[in-house]
């Protein structure tokens, strides 16, 4: 999974830098982070570079684009002695060390320390966690924790006792397990193993002016806000998501949270603050934040996305964090689009989503009707 993590990222190099104009900037720029993604040769010389080599600076009229080393010596340049761009570039080493700690942290019992990784790595402390970091998105001992948090999940859904699932995942005692569980599953493990049994869902039902809205509230806060063209059809929504919690109709101690609910969804411009209890593992926490930070009337592609959470990689997985959230409007999984702006999926169909946006953006330019909705 890493080796095609790799694959893709030197795509998405390729495409970010996919126009001359794009090239000449990184070269003039001399932008080590556009090594990799394209070469170019310098007629003049007919020596070919990287984009971020220290060399002295072309005229642009006196330089050729390549996508691949193997390219431009084709076409007759050789390699510059300083850049070595027919060698291993440290972005290359440096992706091939952090494929292999990935690899050590998946399947380690213990997290290993920070120091014998970067040794592997040959690497300083310091040196290797940035470019962990800068790689994954988190630091090697978050990753060794998510890994396990995942191992856990998966012994519990899988029907393990609790127990079992603890010492299978890695986890030293009980005690770390359980700690892990609030931060990760927002329930007790033997809650999570059972599908959410003994969980208590209140829940509520409005009309709004996108169909019929379902609110349902744990103890801590609202866990799913759900769309439906029937009033009828959201209780089985709910159930879908909490296949054995308890699932009891509120009384009105959910109307204060129902019209502040529908009112973001009729005035997303809104300064509403809703409690949430958002459920899923630390990344897809990271992709709901990072969408709470779109701005109404605004939209972001999955790789830009993937780009602000400093996982530029991994634009696949946050269309699937996207794809997974619950909680419609409060975390703003419509403001997320595909690179061309095509809307792509949305769970409560394309027409809301749509809807959504273009009542954001009425207001957001200065509209009064916010825009009708075709749901």
């Amino acid at each position: 999974m890493l080796e095609t993590a790799n694959r893709t990222s030197v795509m998405g190099q390729a495409a970010a830098y996919r126009t001359p104009e794009s090239r000449w900037q990184a070269v003039a720029a001399r932008d080590g982070g556009a090594d990799g993604a394209f070469f170019y040769g310098v007629c003049t010389t007919g020596v070919y570079c990287r984009p971020g080599c220290a060399s002295r600076r072309p005229r642009p009229e006196n330089v050729a684009f390549f996508d691949t080393a193997g390219e431009a010596e084709r076409a007759g340049y050789r390699p510059c002695r300083r850049c070595q761009p027919d060698a291993e570039s440290p972005r290359e080493r440096h992706a091939r060390a952090v494929v292999r700690a990935c690899r050590r942290l998946e399947t380690a019992d213990a997290p290993p320390t920070l120091a014998a990784l970067a040794a592997e790595a040959g690497l300083s402390r310091w040196h290797f966690q940035r470019v962990f970091k800068a790689a994954v998105g988190v630091t090697p001992r978050q990753y060794f924790a998510g890994q396990r948090a995942e191992r856990f999940r998966a012994g519990l859904q899988s029907g393990d006792r609790v127990t079992d699932a603890i010492y299978a995942a890695g986890f030293g005692s009980g005690s770390s397990a359980y700690a892990s569980a609030r931060d990760e599953l927002a329930m007790t493990p033997s809650d999570y193993r059972a599908g959410g049994t003994g969980l208590e869902l209140r829940y509520g039902i409005a009309r709004c002016e996108l169909g019929w809205v379902a609110v349902a509230t744990t103890g801590r806060g609202i866990c799913a806000i759900e769309f439906d063209d029937t009033a009828e059809a959201l209780p089985e929504r709910l159930r879908a998501g909490f296949p054995r919690a308890r699932l009891e109709p509120a009384g009105t101690e959910l109307d204060t949270l129902l019209r502040d609910v529908v009112a973001l969804v009729e005035s997303p411009g809104a300064a509403i603050e809703l409690p949430l209890d958002i459920r899923g593992t630390a990344f897809r926490r990271r992709v709901w934040n990072a969408l709470r930070a779109v701005p109404p009337g605004q939209t972001v592609s999955y790789a830009e996305l993937a780009a602000r959470i400093g996982r530029p990689t991994a634009a696949r997985a946050v269309a699937a964090a996207c794809a997974a959230n619950r909680v419609a409007v409060a975390v703003p999984c419509h403001r997320a689009v595909r690179a061309d702006g095509g809307l792509a999926g949305y769970r409560w169909g394309v027409a809301r989503k749509r809807a959504l946006l273009e009542r954001e953006r009425a207001q957001r330019d200065g509209g009064s009707d916010g825009g009708q909705s075709s749901a």
